[in-house]
């Protein structure tokens, strides 16, 4: 479960940061709303966290950018005031939780596990990275310049390079955890080039690159 922690009170930061961890979070800590907005552009996330106090652009700008760019990443609101105004504020920009300042970490932690399970069903059909989306149901792959289907096993591909940006695996890699072994590491990379082919047809701002005969998503 990677977590986006978007916190501008670094003690607190960092506190919640290793106690997520402990738990089983993988948490990419940022100090202000650009910084925020800047990870979510260039990563994947299964939730948000959003303080509402943030120096240069504070929790609910950050939100209504994400909702406006079409990112429908689970967000938990965090924040000093606790005023009814405040929360219907954040649940109409599209918030999906709310937990007021000062909080016990044991109900930050059920929290975030609720929305991850909340939203899996949504957040794995429908993967969202950079200038692409897919809707792995369908197979339907799209771009702010063009749209075309992947068929499965191409679906499958880009859905855990999305969920593992920056990674690189080889294609015995590939195929024992993208497909359990069932293909061969021949078939593997064949599918990489057949998806690398893909993305440039739309247009993608991203692509897939080679590092040795190893292969990550980037842009």
């Amino acid at each position: 479960m990677k977590v986006l922690y978007a916190e501008d009170e670094r003690q607190l930061s960092v506190a919640v940061t290793e106690i997520l961890k402990m738990e089983g979070f993988t948490v990419k800590p940022v100090y202000d709303g650009k910084q925020a907005l800047d990870a979510l552009a260039n990563d994947y996330f299964d939730v948000v966290v959003l303080d509402i106090m943030m120096p240069v652009m504070d929790g609910i700008e950050v939100l209504q950018h994400m909702r406006q760019s079409g990112n429908h990443t689970s967000v938990l609101m965090l924040t000093a005031k606790a005023t009814l105004n405040d929360r219907i504020t954040g649940l109409t920009e599209g918030a999906d939780d709310y937990l007021a300042k000062p909080f016990a970490m044991k109900e930050l932690v059920a929290r975030l596990k609720s929305l991850v399970r909340r939203n899996s069903d949504y957040r794995y059909s429908t993967i969202q990275f950079s200038n692409i989306e897919l809707n792995s149901n369908t197979g339907e792959l799209k771009s702010d310049k063009g749209s075309l289907r992947l068929n499965n096993t191409e679906a499958e591909l880009l859905s855990f390079l999305v969920r593992n940006i920056g990674t690189y695996y080889s294609a015995e890699q590939l195929n024992m955890q993208v497909w359990n072994g069932k293909e061969s590491d021949e078939k593997a990379e064949l599918y990489v080039f057949y998806l690398k082919n893909k993305l440039r047809q739309i247009h993608a701002d991203v692509n897939i690159l080679t590092r040795g005969s190893t292969y990550a998503l980037g842009e």
